[in-house]
């Protein structure tokens, strides 16, 4: 393990990310989300098959023991990523991202109901402040009174229910890792999202200009480079140390929202996203506590020479 290079690689992994979101933005009035979709995950494909190779796990990368499995957490992982990417027309970008922090809060609330996971007080009492955070953030889109205000609320909306498919799409890779590579959940997730994408293509997608086609093509290219820094990071170091590092991404979208795209974030936005990160770093810090006594735990009933 080495938790340095895995910390760089996750810091790596959020600003592809981000960048990525702020290069479909860009095209958010005149590509559909199912159109981003696919090119997002086609284009990562050459990038994914490249490092398998380089890795010698090109048998295992696409090996399936589960396929239903891989369906299942495709179909989730793209309606994740299609409302998140159509959210992304209506709302600035930090308030896209922050809207989705909601995402880990509700993996341990779908943990419990679907894995049956044990989720304690401290932990449901942290997933209750983050999301009452996400709800300060959603506030001010939920009073609907003009045309634009219709707009961003649907925007939110679109945000908010991307993190629940989002969340779903954790909890459905919780259960393939019992029994398939990580490797294979990536690759499989970008086969499934490519097919699943085309089911959109007769709800309105564009002959992409040049320059729209080159932009398409780059954010795939960038997505796979971002989820092989992602796999990697968790490969150098414990979950625990590197999962925090997810909140970085506020200030890069505040700063490419602002730069970039004229967005100023508000007073409200602020404090609900700070609220959200802070649910979010105390529910990591009791995982990490808890897995700490777990270990002690094992290492004790071991028996000694």
């Amino acid at each position: 393990m080495r938790p340095i290079r895995g910390i760089l690689y996750k810091i790596a992994s959020v600003v592809l990310f981000i960048t990525m979101a702020s290069l479909l933005k860009l095209l958010s009035d005149s590509v559909p989300p199912g159109q981003m979709v696919f090119f997002r995950s086609l284009f990562a494909l050459p990038v994914i098959l490249a490092w398998l190779a380089w890795r010698k796990e090109l048998n295992t990368g696409l090996k399936a023991s589960k396929p239903l499995g891989h369906f299942w957490r495709g179909l989730v992982g793209t309606s994740a990523m299609g409302l998140g990417f159509a959210s992304l027309g209506f709302l600035p970008l930090p308030e896209v991202t922050a809207i989705g922090y909601a995402a880990p809060l509700l993996v341990v609330v779908f943990a419990s109901m679907f894995l049956g996971e044990e989720v304690r007080l401290f932990r449901l009492s942290a997933v209750f402040v983050g999301l009452a955070g996400v709800l300060i953030v959603l506030s001010p889109r939920l009073s609907v009174g003009n045309d634009v205000s219709h707009a961003q609320a649907l925007g939110a909306m679109l945000a908010l229910s991307g993190a629940v498919f989002a969340a779903l799409a954790q909890v459905t890779v919780r259960k393939l890792v019992a029994t398939e590579a990580t490797s294979a959940i990536v690759f499989w997730f970008s086969i499934t999202a490519a097919g699943l994408s085309l089911i959109t293509l007769p709800f309105g997608w564009v002959l992409p200009s040049p320059g729209q086609a080159a932009i398409l093509v780059l954010t795939g290219l960038i997505g796979g480079v971002g989820q092989i820094f992602l796999t990697s990071s968790y490969r150098e170091a414990d979950a625990s140390l590197v999962a925090p590092f997810d909140y970085v991404s506020i200030i890069f979208a505040l700063v490419i929202g602002y730069w970039g795209f004229g967005e100023v974030p508000t007073g409200t936005m602020l404090i609900g996203a700070s609220i959200v990160v802070a649910a979010g770093i105390l529910i990591i810090w009791r995982e990490r506590q808890l897995g700490l006594k777990r270990a002690q735990q094992r290492k004790a009933m071991t028996p000694q020479g």
